[in-house]
C-alpha cells in the first residue's frame, strides 16, 4: 500500500477549507460531498467523520472506492484515491471521536486506505 509522501502531508497541514470526498453508487453514479471533519491517521489512511452521510454511506456499504481532493492556501491541488472501510467502534473510531467536534454526531469513521496520490496529472505515490 502506498504511503502519503512527506510533501503531501505538509500540504495537508496547509489545506484551504473543506476537502471534497467522492464515492460512487453501485451503478457508477458519482457522489461528492464537502467534508471539514477529516484527519490523517497514519502514512496510509485518511479518516472522514460520518456526521451527516446519506448517499455517501450507501455507496460505502455497496463497496465504493473513493477519493479525497484538497487544495492548499497556495492553490496547489492534491487527490488521494483508495478503498474505503467504515468503523463504528475501535481504535479508528476512537481516533475520529478525539478530534470530531462535539456538536457533530460522529456516527462512524470512513477510512480511505491509499492506493494512489496525485497532484494534478502527476502521480506522487
Amino acid at each position: 500500500m502506498p504511503k502519503i509522501p512527506e510533501s503531501v502531508k505538509e500540504a495537508w497541514e496547509g489545506r484551504a477549507g473543506a476537502v471534497v470526498f467522492s464515492t460512487a453508487a453501485s451503478d457508477g453514479t458519482p457522489n461528492s460531498i464537502y467534508a471539514t471533519c477529516v484527519g490523517l491517521y497514519n502514512d496510509e489512511e485518511i479518516i472522514v467523520a460520518d456526521n451527516y452521510f446519506d448517499k455517501t454511506i450507501k455507496n460505502i456499504k455497496a463497496g465504493s472506492t473513493g477519493s479525497i481532493l484538497f487544495i492548499t492556501e497556495e492553490k496547489k491541488s492534491f487527490q488521494i484515491k483508495g478503498t474505503i472501510e467504515y468503523h463504528k467502534e475501535g481504535e479508528i473510531f476512537d481516533f475520529m471521536k478525539s478530534w470530531n467536534p462535539e456538536k457533530h454526531p460522529g456516527h462512524g469513521a470512513a477510512t480511505i486506505k491509499i492506493d494512489s496520490v496525485w497532484s494534478g496529472s502527476e502521480k506522487l505515490a
